[in-house]
Order: structure tokens, then sequence, then C-alpha cells
């Protein structure tokens, strides 16, 4: 599962499908609707919230708006109707972090993309974070840390 801190316009088109798929996984988690993936560390800043629901449902509005932008047709009735209007803060080492983990996997699957990727001055967050200065999260697995 891979929540990402970037904004959803720097993804190429598997990482939006997967996005969207991941991040109903993660709402359906959030919402006690499911046994697996209940203390995976992606879910960690979305439980730091007062309304985990309802942050996790912000999220995948902006990942609805750029499917759609896309032309994409994802279903929004999906989205859990829990409103938030918060935002979650966010470093950038993490950000930088996933910067370079999707370039990786673009050079691989989406050279074209990864070529666009690579003309940008720098990445953009998902408008749900705001960025603050700091290392890598925590929770972020293939760093080798461990959650608190």
């Amino acid at each position: 599962m891979r929540i990402w801190t970037l904004h959803p316009r720097h993804l190429d088109p598997q990482g939006v499908v997967a996005l969207w798929r991941e991040t109903l996984l993660a709402q359906k988690v959030l919402q006690g609707l499911t046994r697996g993936y209940t203390r995976h560390p992606q879910l960690w800043r979305f439980r730091e919230q007062d309304e985990p629901v309802g942050a996790v449902s912000a999220y995948l509005w902006e990942v609805h708006r750029e499917a759609t932008r896309r032309g994409y047709r994802f279903d929004a009735d999906r989205i859990a109707a829990t409103p938030w209007s918060g935002r979650i803060e966010a470093t950038t080492g993490q950000l930088l972090h996933e910067w370079r983990h999707l370039l990786g996997k673009t050079a691989l699957r989406s050279p074209a993309h990864h070529a666009t990727l690579l003309t940008l001055p720098r990445p953009e967050p998902h408008p749900l974070f705001t960025l603050v200065a700091g290392d890598v999260a925590v929770w972020e697995r293939s760093v080798g840390s461990t959650l608190p």
C-alpha cells in the first residue's frame, strides 16, 4: 500500500489507478470494515487526525479530481461521506523520498511519463498536506524506520 504524499498529478496512469484502489482499501480499514492492513504504517498519519475517515476521504477526493481530469471514470460514491477540512503535516524529506521512489518506478514502467517528471523543477504535495522541514517519516518502512 502506498498513499503518496506527492500530488496525484505526478503519478503515471498505473500509479493513479493503484492509488485509488489502495486508498479505498485504507478507507475501509479506517472504517473498521476489514481485518487486513489494520496496522499498515501508511495509515498512521490518518489515524493521528481527529477524524481519520474524513481525512482519508478528503485525500480520495483529490485523487478523484485528478482521475476525472485525465478522463478516468472513478466512482465517487465509494468515497465516505465524512467531511473534513483539516490539513496534515508532511515533511520535505518524505516528499523527496517518495519523489525518488516514483522516479524509479516510472523509469521502468512509464519511460515517457518519467521523462516528463524530470522536467519539473520540484514535486508538489497532495493538497491535503502542509510541508514542514524534516526527514523521512518514521512510518516509512523502506528506509528501515519503525513506528513510534
